[in-house]
């Protein structure tokens, strides 16, 4: 049952990103503050960062795009009493229309991330991203 509901804790990871569902993050999703890393894609050095910084960041980096979209799966998870690593491969398309070199971008990669049993349930307490690869127009100009 754990596994089902770490399952769908990745899920809302990233269908709420793709809707910009920042406060269901918040309030579903992420522990307060979190271990994030996305230096594999450019993202600065790893840190703490508190969960609500990080949706400020991505709501600021979605602007100007016309569409987000996760498809992710392959997850293996992990569990350890309270504690529980998540890993999966996930595929990330930013649409932009009026992009003159291509409408799209595409992130390839996987993410390493953890979740911690608090007593609201299952929630997120480290992101890291792997990136493979870009695909299309990486600046989407």
């Amino acid at each position: 049952m754990e596994k089902f509901h770490l399952t769908e804790l990745a899920n809302k990871l990233f269908m709420y990103t793709d809707a910009q569902r920042w406060q269901d993050l918040l309030d579903e999703v992420f522990v307060e503050e979190l271990w994030f890393d996305m230096s594999s894609a450019g993202g600065g050095e790893p840190r703490k960062l508190p969960a609500a910084e990080l949706c400020d960041m991505w709501a600021e980096g979605f602007k100007g795009l016309d569409e987000v979209h996760h498809q992710a799966g392959h997850y293996l998870i992990d569990v350890r009493k309270e504690e529980a690593s998540i890993f999966a491969y996930a595929v990330a398309y930013h649409y932009k229309n009026s992009a003159v070199n291509g409408k799209t971008r595409v992130f390839v990669g996987s993410y390493d991330l953890n979740a911690i049993n608090t007593s609201k349930g299952w929630r997120l307490n480290q992101f890291k991203y792997n990136l493979k690869f870009i695909d299309g127009n990486a600046n989407l100009d």
